[in-house]
């Protein structure tokens, strides 16, 4: 899991400086979490993160901007409550998440945004 950056950003997901529309970058989709070091919520969904990105490796990249170092890209995407998580799928717009959900929410959300079901 990497975290992000507004240059590691606009290589790996966006480049919003040089699009107006969105034009996802990545090969595969991803999820970004939105997170605060202080932020309780967020550090109960790091290890759900962390499993995930384990779980689907080589099918979906999952990334981590925190919030306070990285206020621009927060700001991009209107983060006002955290964690929010960003699901980009490779073709068609982006999805948000606000709030922690179980790591079975964030499943049914990446089968559902991505078309991805994982065999158990």
């Amino acid at each position: 899991m990497e975290h992000l950056t507004l240059d590691t950003f606009r290589e790996k997901v966006f480049d919003f400086q040089t699009n107006t529309e969105w034009n996802f970058a990545g090969n595969k989709p991803c999820i970004i979490d939105f997170y605060a070091d202080w932020c309780g919520p967020c550090k109960m969904v790091a290890p759900v993160m962390e499993q995930l990105s384990k779980e689907y490796d080589g099918k979906v990249d999952i990334y981590k901007i925190n919030t306070e170092e990285q206020q621009e890209l927060s700001g991009m995407f209107g983060i006002q409550s955290i964690p929010s998580v960003l699901f980009c799928p490779v073709d068609g717009k982006p999805q948000m998440s606000v709030g922690a959900l179980p790591k079975d929410g964030y499943k049914k959300a990446i089968e559902s945004v991505f078309g991805i079901a994982l065999v158990s």
